[in-house]
């Protein structure tokens, strides 16, 4: 089963730029796009599903805000819309698919740059997110929670220029958020699970003077329960594809889904 997460600032552009195209050549079973900008009745239009696929989705309120979706080869045994947590629903926040083996979440955590109210709302929406994260491990069946955290977990998921800057994505509760994550709760970053190589970011904001700087991070994550630790089979990012300012990340599981 091959997952692939990535946050196209804009479905529309990342399409004429050969999103659909890269995808082909890729070949994934499941797709977890972040922050399409699109409504629903939109995106329900053939023009915007890759072939071979099928898709789900859900907005924002606010259309230029964010919006989830998951695209399958396979059709899911049930779709999941929120988490019982009213922002998320308001920014189209998480969408799962259930599938016989797995639970596959496309998630993207609310930007805080620019206020210290847009903090908030994000400090908010991590503590409802860890509680549900706390829940599903109750849960008889493994999960997979992909998407844009908006946050950078160690010091080798980030550049020097982020260590200098006091700026939401690498904040120090945000980090810790992260530590009990994958620390405390036993959620597996399935990237690091099998790559250990230097300089490994999906994410070069322009505000930390972009890709000539290698000014970049590592905001996006396949957090998976601990049943599905070991069979983690490959893990890279295409730092060479860019339908926006994150490349998307593959990461390769032996799972039938």
């Amino acid at each position: 089963m091959r997952v692939v997460s990535i946050s196209v600032n804009g479905l529309k552009q990342a399409v004429d730029k050969g999103f659909f195209e890269w995808v082909d050549q890729v070949s994934p079973d499941v797709i977890c796009m972040q922050d399409h900008r699109m409504r629903v009745v939109e995106l329900e239009d053939g023009d915007f599903r890759p072939k071979g696929y099928e898709g789900y989705y859900l907005d924002a309120e606010n259309v230029e805000n964010g919006g989830v979706g998951i695209y399958s080869r396979i059709v899911p045994k049930a779709i999941m819309m929120g988490f019982a947590y009213p922002a998320a629903d308001m920014n189209g926040a998480f969408l799962q698919a259930d599938f016989d083996s797995v639970s596959v979440a496309s998630v993207l955590i609310p930007s805080a740059r620019g206020s210290d109210e847009k903090q908030a709302e994000k400090d908010d929406f991590l503590d409802a997110f860890g509680a549900h994260l706390q829940k599903t491990l109750r849960k008889r069946r493994q999960f997979l929670f992909c998407g844009n955290f908006q946050t950078a977990h160690l010091v080798s998921d980030a550049s020097p220029r982020h260590h200098k800057t006091e700026t939401s994505g690498f904040l120090a509760h945000e980090r810790d958020w992260m530590d009990r994550v994958i620390g405390e709760w036993g959620y597996v970053d399935a990237f690091r699970r099998v790559n250990g190589e230097k300089n490994q970011f999906t994410c070069w904001p322009e505000w930390a003077e972009g890709w000539r700087r290698q000014a970049g991070c590592r905001l996006d994550y396949q957090l998976a329960t601990p049943g599905l630790k070991n069979i983690i089979d490959d893990a890279w990012i295409d730092m060479d594809t860019r339908f926006s300012d994150h490349a998307p990340l593959i990461i390769d599981y032996q799972l039938d889904y």
